[in-house]
C-alpha cells in the first residue's frame, strides 16, 4: 500500500501545483508539451488514448490487485492525463498475469473487461531498437550483479509478492552465461510465438513475432545498462513490423 499512497500524494501535491500555477501565472503561455498527448504504455485492456483518457476515473483499483507492482499513476511532472495508470516498462513491465486481475478491478471500462487473458492484450510491440547495445549480439556474458536495479526496485516495495520472488529467482540465473533473457523470461504463456532467439552474423539476437503484446519485460530485463530492446506503446506487429510505422 506503500507505493498506492505515495502516488496519491503526488497526484494530489501535483494537480494543486497546477492549479496554483494557473492561478498565479496568468498570462504565462502553457508548455505544449503538457497538453500533447504522450505515447505511454498503459495496463492490458486499455481502449484507445482518447477513450482511456474519457473512461478512467483514476480510482487506482488496477495498481493495487497488480502482484508485481507494474502499474503506477501518472502526476503533473509526466504531463499527459494526470492521475491516469501507466506501465513504465525499464522499472518494471507487465507480468501477463492469467486472470489480468487489473482488467477485472476497472470499474469504469478503461480497461476493456473483453480482455480475459494475457494474450488477449494489446499494449504495444516490442523493437530491437539498439542491437549495438544488445549483449547475446556481441556475445557478452551477462555481468555480474546485473539485477541489482530488478532487486532495489521489489525490495521498495512494502507487500512483495511470490510471484516477484519467483521472478527474481529465475532472472539471477542468468549471470555469467550467454544472454538469452528477453526470450526465456517472457511471461506469455506461449513465449515462441512472442520472442526467440535467433542466430546472425555477430551472434544471436531477439526476433520479435506476432503473439508478443508488448508487455515490457523484455525491456526491464535487459542486462545492458539501457535498453537495446524497447516497447512501442500503441503499435501492434503489423503496424511496425509490416506497415513500417515507427511510432
Amino acid at each position: 500500500m506503500k507505493n498506492i499512497e505515495k502516488d496519491r500524494r503526488n497526484f494530489i501535491k501535483f494537480s494543486t501545483l497546477g492549479i496554483l500555477g494557473l492561478t498565479f501565472g496568468a498570462g504565462v503561455v502553457i508548455s505544449p508539451h503538457l497538453l500533447q498527448a504522450e505515447m505511454r504504455l498503459r495496463p492490458p485492456g486499455a481502449v484507445t488514448e482518447k477513450e482511456f483518457l474519457a473512461l478512467c476515473i483514476k480510482c487506482g483499483q488496477c495498481l493495487q490487485v497488480c502482484p508485481y507492482h507494474s502499474i503506477k499513476l501518472s502526476d503533473l511532472i509526466k504531463g499527459h492525463g494526470i492521475g491516469t495508470p501507466y506501465i513504465d516498462p525499464r522499472e518494471r513491465g507487465c507480468y501477463a498475469c492469467n486472470a489480468v486481475p487489473c482488467v477485472l478491478a476497472c470499474p469504469s471500462g478503461a480497461l476493456n473487461h473483453k480482455v480475459e487473458k494475457a494474450e488477449d492484450a494489446e499494449m504495444g510491440i516490442a523493437v530491437l531498437e539498439f542491437p549495438n547495445k544488445c549483449l547475446a549480439l556481441s556475445n557478452t556474458p551477462v555481468p555480474s550483479g546485473f539485477s541489482k536495479r530488478i532487486h532495489d526496485f521489489t525490495n521498495n516495495q512494502n507487500n512483495i509478492t511470490k510471484l516477484e520472488k519467483d521472478m527474481l529467482i529465475k532472472l539471477d540465473k542468468f549471470e555469467g552465461k550467454q544472454c538469452t533473457i528477453c526470450a526465456d523470461m517472457c511471461p506469455i504463456p506461449n513465449p515462441l510465438g512472442a520472442i526467440s532467439m535467433i542466430s546472425s552474423d555477430n551472434g544471436r539476437k531477439p526476433e520479435v513475432y506476432e503473439g508478443c503484446i508488448g508487455c515490457g519485460v523484455c525491456e526491464e530485463l535487459c542486462p545492458a545498462n539501457e535498453p537495446a530492446i524497447v516497447v512501442k506503446p500503441r503499435l501492434s506487429y503489423e503496424d511496425y513490423y509490416i506497415k513500417g510505422i515507427k511510432s
